[in-house]
């Protein structure tokens, strides 16, 4: 299997991003995420819904995006921010890396339901993405 490093980038790094890089790494691939203004904590209904497929998220913290990050992906994911000011995106767009911006909506502020309606098509994206890999 292809070992391409993969960046999931969103604004907070506390949900999105962090489920697609959990998912990401328990299906062997090999991932990491951040934002570019981290929150303090993980989003509690993002670890709830995590949680249910046996992946824990909780002993995480959201981390800041930074230049050694950037340097170690191959590919750089965008979780679905581009509208907002503090996107990762245009800080990506410079770079000679291939990004993708997979347009998911922010699960901040959502019920349960539909935070659990985002973790599954961030499993069906990332599902496809190991694909595509392999």
């Amino acid at each position: 299997m292809n070992k391409n490093r993969i960046l999931f980038l969103c604004v907070e790094n506390s949900a999105r991003s962090k489920m697609a890089e959990a998912y990401g790494n328990h299906i062997g691939l090999t991932c990491k995420s951040a934002g570019t203004l981290p929150g303090t904590s993980i989003n509690p209904l993002a670890i709830e819904v995590m949680e249910e497929l046996g992946i824990h998220i909780n002993l995480t913290l959201p981390k800041k995006m930074d230049a050694e990050m950037l340097q170690w992906a191959d590919m750089v994911i965008i979780m679905g921010c581009s509208a907002e000011d503090s996107c990762p995106a245009p800080l990506v767009a410079g770079l000679k890396k291939k990004m993708v911006d997979w347009e998911l909506e922010d699960p901040k502020g959502k019920s349960l339901e539909e935070v659990r309606s985002i973790r599954d098509q961030i499993i069906k994206k990332v599902g496809e993405l190991s694909s595509e890999l392999s």
